[in-house]
């Protein structure tokens, strides 16, 4: 059995979707269920013997000691932390608390369970730590892009805690043994995903004959990994990768985020066409900047090529078409998670350019 934490939020419910539709071994989910951890995503396994799942904060290492115990766990995926740059700059201590204190907690129970472990279950465990290409920093637009072994750069203090995370995770297998994976991933889109970041929100205002905010100039670049594409990276790493080692997990899809939102239209014009039959473009707004905006992320993901044969399998234009139509599909799950307190602080941070 495998224990994974965050596992009702995006990447995390997508990853335990995907891991109990390729094969039978059961997972036990751990999550918060902070505002973007959402049991409907899990709907589809009510029932399902092979899911267990319990809400539980990671930072709460006596509870996370006795679930390791109670189902002889085989291996930790760790999904679980706070994720959005922008809540990030006006929160900052909620990402202190989850990513790198609910980190330390976590790694300390998986520490004292792995130490009374047999030495072959010992030598099979692994703990597989799921982090960010942000912690990088930022590129020129001609720059090389981000390898394994690129300087940690982190510019928000939502990068500066994962960056911290990545650190505790190296240091306790240099210092205590402990078999540990890290993934580094760069931009994840698909189902489920919360609408506060720019592919659902975008997709949900143009429905909603709402203006779509471009942060900026529109110029920033991001890697674009298709959801699915990244849970079978996690999949194969766990099961080939090397102990200690670092794999950065990326789409070779670099696109500027006013290219994103143009082909979200482009779509949207295709399948669910405005009633006056203009298009949604007409609805893109520029918006005052972030702060600290980094201009570039890139990931190259030769190394997961190389020494693992992994390579995604979706294309941008495959995996945003399969996007748009899943939330077409799905209206319900939409308007589920869009509460008032959402509603409200989306407005406080997307304030128009005079």
């Amino acid at each position: 059995m495998i224990l994974v934490t965050g596992g009702a939020g995006f990447i995390g419910s997508n990853f335990v979707l995907d891991w109990l539709a390729c094969g039978d071994e059961p997972v036990v989910n751990v999550d918060k269920l902070t505002y973007a951890g959402n049991l409907a995503n899990l709907a589809s396994l009510e029932g399902d013997s092979r899911h267990i799942f319990i809400q539980a904060d990671i930072g709460d290492a006596e509870l996370i000691g006795q679930l390791l115990r109670q189902h002889k766990v085989r291996a930790v995926v760790n999904f679980a932390a706070e994720s959005h740059v922008d809540r990030s700059i006006s929160g900052p201590a909620a990402f202190v608390a989850t990513n790198v204190n609910g980190t330390f907690n976590l790694l300390e129970a998986v520490r004292a369970y792995w130490g009374e472990l047999e030495s072959a279950a010992q030598a099979a465990f692994r703990f597989l730590h799921v982090s960010t290409d942000e912690v990088y920093g930022t590129l020129d637009r001609e720059a090389p892009a981000f390898t394994e072994t690129h300087p940690y750069q982190p510019n928000s203090p939502y990068s500066a805690s994962k960056a911290a995370s990545d650190h505790l995770v190296r240091a306790y297998h240099h210092t205590y043994g402990l078999p540990v994976l890290t993934t580094n991933c760069s931009n994840n889109y698909g189902p489920y995903h919360f609408p506060e970041k720019l592919i659902p929100l975008c997709i949900q205002n143009a429905l909603a004959g709402e203006p779509l905010p471009i942060y900026g100039d529109g110029q920033q670049v991001r890697d674009w990994l298709y959801v699915s594409d990244h849970c079978a990276a996690i999949r194969r790493v766990l099961e080939a990768g090397s102990c200690g080692e670092v794999y950065n997990v990326g789409g070779w899809n670099e696109k500027t985020n006013i290219e994103v939102v143009q082909a979200l239209c482009s779509l949207l014009d295709e399948l669910a066409p405005r009633a006056d039959s203009r298009s949604y473009a007409e609805q893109i707004r520029y918006v005052q900047d972030r702060p600290g905006h980094d201009r570039r992320y890139a990931i190259d993901a030769g190394k997961l090529q190389r020494e693992l044969g992994w390579r995604p399998a979706e294309t941008f234009d495959s995996g945003i078409r399969k996007t748009v139509q899943w939330y077409l599909a799905n209206p319900q799950w939409v308007a589920d998670v869009t509460s008032g307190a959402y509603r409200d602080w989306v407005a406080s941070h997307y304030q128009s350019t005079p």
